[in-house]
């Protein structure tokens, strides 16, 4: 069941758009909205989910203004974090980086970079790539600790993002760290961030356009990208621990790009398993936005795919 919603959660919601497409105005979709609700109520624990169809303006939004955990969808700051120090000229994506033990992330062992040598050196493009197509953590800390995560959360600020956060190592935030671990965020603020990004209104569109690539190249497929033909791009990052699944999307659909989060949290069910309520829950939204928004396609994932998830 849902727990209940906080009523004193939403804070100032992120500076509207100054670049990009004009798009109208968000307006709630009431069947949409009901429809998402429905899906939420099957998962035990705290669901938030925010929906954009852009060309229209139709919206969905639960908790959307609440804080969750971002677990790995913390990458996308971070990710912006690397940039604006490259635009500065302070970084470059051809810079080596040298590697030492104190930086392996034991609890990923079976992650590429986890396994370096101690004084390998890797370029800064293959500790990104790394960072998001593969989710490795110890390429994520060691880009963190080159950008560092206030400087991060300092962007943030500037730009009107009041929640969304790096906590991890990051001085005044252990409270944080403590409620929501490495990151945190609220739905609605971390769909704008991916639409900053696509859209070319973050760092600048050079550097957008670079990271909006790097975005659509995820090895983790299986949740709201398998809701989608393979011809339809979306720019996506996931996050997961024990009790929190959660992923982020712009889909390039034909009729019109839209953009969702889904996040839970509290989740009763921690386990580790493609059928964890949390990736249904993901998988079900991602494919009710991709009928609703684009009701002439009778695209579908064929029998047996849920064999090839993992």
């Amino acid at each position: 069941m849902l727990a209940a919603a906080c009523a004193g959660c939403a804070g100032p919601r992120p500076t509207a758009p100054t670049q990009g497409p004009p798009w109208p105005q968000p307006r709630p979709d009431a069947e949409l909205q009901a429809a998402v609700e429905a899906l939420a109520d099957g998962v035990d624990g705290v669901v938030g989910v925010y929906a954009r169809h852009l060309p229209t303006g139709r919206e969905a939004a639960l908790r959307a203004d609440e804080v969750f955990p971002t677990a790995s969808l913390v990458k996308v700051p971070l990710l912006v974090g690397v940039f604006e120090r490259i635009e500065a000229g302070d970084l470059a994506l051809d810079d080596r980086l040298t590697f030492r033990d104190s930086l392996r992330y034991i609890e990923d062992e079976g992650e590429l970079f986890a396994q370096l040598q101690d004084s390998a050196t890797v370029f800064v493009h293959t500790a990104v790539e790394q960072m998001l197509a593969a989710s490795d953590n110890t390429a994520s800390l060691w880009l963190q600790g080159i950008v560092t995560g206030a400087a991060v959360n300092d962007w943030l600020a500037a730009r009107g993002f009041e929640h969304a956060r790096v906590n991890s190592r990051v001085e005044g935030r252990r409270s944080d760290w403590e409620r929501y671990g490495w990151g945190q965020t609220t739905p609605r603020e971390m769909a704008e961030l991916v639409r900053r990004i696509v859209e070319g209104e973050a760092v600048s569109p050079a550097a957008d356009l670079e990271m909006h690539r790097l975005l659509t190249r995820t090895h983790w497929d299986d949740e709201a990208v398998s809701a989608l033909p393979p011809s339809v791009q979306a720019a996506t990052k996931q996050g997961v621990v024990s009790r929190s699944r959660s992923e982020v999307a712009y889909v390039h659909a034909p009729s019109g790009p839209y953009l969702f989060m889904v996040v839970t949290n509290e989740q009763a069910d921690t386990r580790w398993v493609p059928d964890n309520p949390g990736y249904e829950l993901i998988r079900a939204v991602s494919r009710l936005l991709w009928t609703t928004f684009e009701p002439g396609s009778d695209w579908a994932p064929p029998p047996g795919s849920e064999r090839f998830r993992f």
